[in-house]
């Protein structure tokens, strides 16, 4: 088991403006993630595919919001954007991946955008 997958959330908390996810880590780690970064990198199949292959280049993403959080056992939480998308479900682990692989993440994203010649919007 990797020192990620022990690590657990001691605070989640949406902020007022639904833009921003605030999430504390009992190992220290305080990160927030806007809605934007969340939404283009959720773990659904419907962005990340089946394969590397199949990866979607989300765009015109910039304003999406937060509706809802909800709790996925213990392990997880499933996020309500306000587009409709709500099918990723986000593990502890993967939200330290994307706050400590943020350049890799954001970087090929906004490299995708620019190769595709898509926008944020």
């Amino acid at each position: 088991m990797s020192d990620t997958a022990k690590v657990w959330p001691t605070e989640l908390r949406l902020r007022e403006d639904k833009k921003t996810l605030h999430i504390a880590f009992d190992n220290g780690e305080v990160h927030d993630f806007s809605a934007e970064y969340l939404r283009v990198c959720s773990p659904s199949a419907e962005v990340q595919g089946h394969s590397p292959s199949q990866k979607k280049t989300v765009p015109n993403k910039r304003n999406v919001g937060i509706m809802k959080l909800e709790p996925v056992g213990n392990y997880a939480v499933r996020i309500h954007f306000d587009d409709m998308h709500n099918t990723g479900i986000f593990s502890w682990s993967y939200f330290l991946d994307l706050a400590n692989e943020k350049d890799k993440h954001w970087g090929g994203y906004l490299a995708e955008l620019e190769e595709k010649g898509l926008s944020r919007g």
